[in-house]
């Protein structure tokens, strides 16, 4: 039997002046963790680089514009057919107008020390706990 393939997924905190950062709860739309609260972000197109489709992601799901400021770190899910490396970025909120994408039914702006009270997707949880800890 073969190894499960990896991929690739990337992520943002996007924080605001309040340093509150965005969850999306994934809708009925998604194929996998339907209902559970996630940072924006998503998986990276042939030919991407992955600041490119993090860009292009958040975009697509929320209508804002940010700048990526660094990488905050990467954890992994062991999905039935592939394990996800999903890579998190912190980023900045610079503009846009916000619309929330069909993949997500609700959002909120969430201090960083709530962020254990929320039902995160599979292994976001505990990434951002430690992200929270360390700011």
């Amino acid at each position: 039997m073969s190894e499960k393939p990896f991929h690739l997924a990337v992520r943002a905190v996007i924080l605001d002046k309040q340093n509150r950062c965005l969850l999306l709860r994934r809708s009925n739309a998604c194929r996998s963790f339907v209902g559970k609260w996630e940072w924006p972000g998503g998986k990276i197109d042939d030919g991407e680089t992955f600041d490119v489709a993090l860009l292009r992601e958040i975009n697509e799901e929320t209508g804002l514009e940010i700048e990526l400021i660094n990488v905050i770190g990467a954890y992994n899910i062991e999905m039935a057919q592939i394990r996800l490396v999903v890579l998190c970025m912190e980023a900045r909120l610079v503009g846009g107008t916000f619309k929330i994408s069909e993949e997500h039914d609700k959002y909120s702006w969430v201090s960083l020390t709530d962020l254990s009270k929320w039902d995160m997707t599979a292994g976001l949880k505990e990434f951002a706990e430690s992200y929270a800890a360390k700011k």
